[in-house]
């Protein structure tokens, strides 16, 4: 394959070429595959991953004018590379972030220290969309709230990795960073043979293992379930792939019932068996009728009274959602230095906070050149990008920023890094970030790698699947000596 012609934007890292097209220390033999390679035998081992994809059924849904979409996963065949010497620092940066994050949780519900030692300012709290009054009072199991989380990593273009955002309510993906993997196993065998890619199909062992360290009861095979919205979510091919792997019950909210006991039990032939856990892929507010949204059939009436009482156990817990917030976002530093006592190990990407007045002029004066954040949207949606939005699009976000300022942060643009991806013709850069999942019960774990999201769309700063995104495999690798290799 000629490159010749591979020249990534300005000002933009990518993952495996250097300027002058050779290939980053570490990946040589990946950059040597790619200019040997043909456009036939490429697109003949993209045909092969379109096939496996096809038959194993790996879909994701589209909500699109209210109709539901199922469609196949994206898949790139180019894996995006990382070098495990440089993974084990953001390992150890992830690791502190959750860890702080989930002493932020657990202090706003009860004594509020970091707001009364003025931290973070009280109405930002005060104004958050995810801060459940039920939960007050309550400390979880091991005090941990947010037991999985997503951090969303991007490299700018001198290389630094900065942290995006968190995503610490009901993250999804990991079902498609493990079905990336074995894709890649079929029809790139001989890359790995050149490589040791670290392994990440431990996943579901280490998330039975953090769900089961919850558990109220002291027994050796605790019942875990996972509770899903059901056949239309567009998840939902993760969580029958997550409990088929864990070896976990998947229910519905009417598979379970809270007893005179204040316990949940789940509807079997043989009569009702306790549940100990429960992996809830449901938003906070459809939990439970009886304290929520009243008209929810997803939930099931009683369950947060179970939870508060110690009966049951909820991953993630709820109320997490608190700290799944953009604004909130903004004081992680701060959250790490007075928690831990540690300086930051994976930065921030600097950000405008439009509460603040002094902050809020500079993003309407220079909102053109600036990414502008709801403070609690995902998937995308909601997100302005200044150079390539119209006047009128820009007019309706002053007005929406003025009008409930609370709700939008502001960051400079960052020029994604890239990774090469297959064309219809040939191989182009494409922007990619990261998504990471992260562990927290008794112990903490990190996936080897995690979900490389990438834009498909040339020039596109937009990797979310349901907006015309992809993925591609992650590689955490060490490259093997190969004279000493047998």
């Amino acid at each position: 394959m000629d490159l010749k012609s591979y020249k990534p934007p300005a000002n933009t890292f990518d993952e495996l070429f250097t300027a002058n097209l050779r290939s980053r220390p570490g990946f040589g033999d990946i950059g040597s595959f790619l200019k040997k390679s043909s456009l036939r035998e490429l697109n003949r081992r993209k045909h092969e991953a379109e096939l496996a994809i096809r038959t194993m059924g790996i879909t994701f849904t589209v909500y699109s004018d209210g109709a539901n979409i199922d469609r196949e996963w994206p898949f790139d065949i180019i894996p995006r590379t990382i070098l495990y010497k440089e993974w084990q620092r953001i390992e150890e940066g992830l690791t502190q972030r959750l860890r702080a994050l989930n002493l932020f949780i657990n202090d706003v519900y009860n004594d509020k220290k970091i707001i009364k030692d003025k931290v973070i300012p009280g109405e930002i709290l005060a104004s958050s969309k995810d801060y459940r009054a039920f939960c007050e009072g309550v400390t979880p199991v091991l005090g941990v709230w947010a037991h999985i989380c997503g951090s969303d990593l991007i490299r700018d273009g001198d290389g630094t990795v900065y942290v995006l955002e968190d995503n610490l309510r009901v993250p999804s993906g990991v079902s498609y960073m493990m079905e990336n993997r074995n894709i890649s196993k079929r029809i790139l065998p001989e890359m790995f043979e050149n490589y040791n890619v670290l392994p990440m199909d431990n996943y579901p062992t280490q998330l039975l293992d953090t769900l089961s360290s919850i558990s109220p009861r002291p027994k050796d095979f605790p019942e875990v379930v996972v509770l899903t919205p059901g056949i239309y979510n567009s998840a939902y091919f993760e969580h029958a792939f997550l409990a088929q792997r864990m070896g976990a019950e998947l229910v519905e909210g009417s598979d379970l019932v809270v007893g005179d006991d204040d316990c949940v039990y789940m509807k079997t032939v043989a009569g009702l068996s306790r549940v100990d856990v429960i992996y809830r892929r449901i938003d906070d507010l459809f939990l439970d009728p009886e304290v929520f949204n009243k008209d929810s059939i997803l939930g099931v009436p009683g369950l947060m009274r179970a939870w508060k009482k110690g009966n049951v156990a909820m991953a993630n817990a709820p109320g997490s959602g608190v700290a799944d917030d953009k604004v909130v976002y903004t004081y992680v530093p701060d959250m790490i230095r007075y928690y831990l006592g540690e300086d930051p190990i994976l930065p921030n990407v600097p950000s405008f906070m439009c509460s603040d007045k002094k902050q809020l002029q500079h993003v309407l004066e220079n909102i053109e050149t600036l990414v502008v954040k709801p403070a609690n949207e995902s998937g995308g949606y909601g997100m302005y990008i200044g150079p390539y939005e119209s006047k009128q699009t820009t007019a309706k976000f002053k007005r929406l920023i003025k009008a409930n300022p609370r709700n939008y942060i502001a960051q400079p643009i960052i020029n994604l890094s890239t990774v090469p991806t297959m064309s219809e013709k040939t191989i182009e850069p494409r922007h990619v970030d990261l998504r990471p999942f992260i562990l927290q019960g008794d112990r903490s774990y990190v996936t080897a790698g995690g979900l490389t999201r990438v834009a498909l769309k040339k020039g596109s700063l937009i990797v979310n699947s349901s907006q015309g995104g992809g993925s591609k495999d992650t590689w955490i690798i060490e490259p093997i000596n190969k004279d000493k290799k047998s």
